[in-house]
């Protein structure tokens, strides 16, 4: 019986030795390697500006009085800030009055254009009265200028 435990000691004692070695020697057969890295992030952004340069960036556009039935343009500056080409849009938002969109609209020439990264572009944004336009005396509108990448 002596024996028996002895030889169950020895095992027990070859088991953790070998168990010590695979784990030294898994350490000792690893190998790694660092690969650098590099690219870019797209960005997509649009500035509309007052002046050709885009310095001054547009904060307002003052319409001026208007005739039913007429229209009048101004032009901004839009500029892709980012650094993919982005498609341009034009929408209105929040007339006052809230019937605003029922006697005047704003357009522009600038509808699907493709504008390069970096690169900018003179838009005609145009007011037009309705004839029934008279029921309005001031108005004000948002309009939002989008670029798509």
């Amino acid at each position: 019986m002596a024996m028996r435990s002895m030889s169950l000691g020895v095992v027990v004692a070859l088991a953790v030795t070998g168990l010590f070695f695979t784990v030294v020697s898994a350490g000792v057969l690893t190998s790694s390697q660092t690969v650098p890295s590099t690219g870019s992030i797209s960005t997509v952004g649009v500035g509309v500006f007052n002046d050709a340069g885009c310095t001054v960036i547009a904060t307002t556009i003052a319409w001026g009085n208007i005739a039913p039935s007429g229209s009048v343009s101004r032009t901004v500056y839009v500029k892709n800030t980012g650094n993919v080409p982005v498609t341009l849009s034009m929408a209105v938002s929040g007339w006052v009055p809230a019937n605003g969109g029922t006697y005047l609209t704003v357009v522009w020439n600038r509808v699907g254009y493709v504008l390069a990264a970096g690169a900018s572009v003179d838009a005609a944004l145009t007011l037009s009265a309705s004839a029934s336009a008279g029921a309005i005396t001031s108005f004000s509108v948002n309009i939002v200028i989008t670029g798509t990448g």
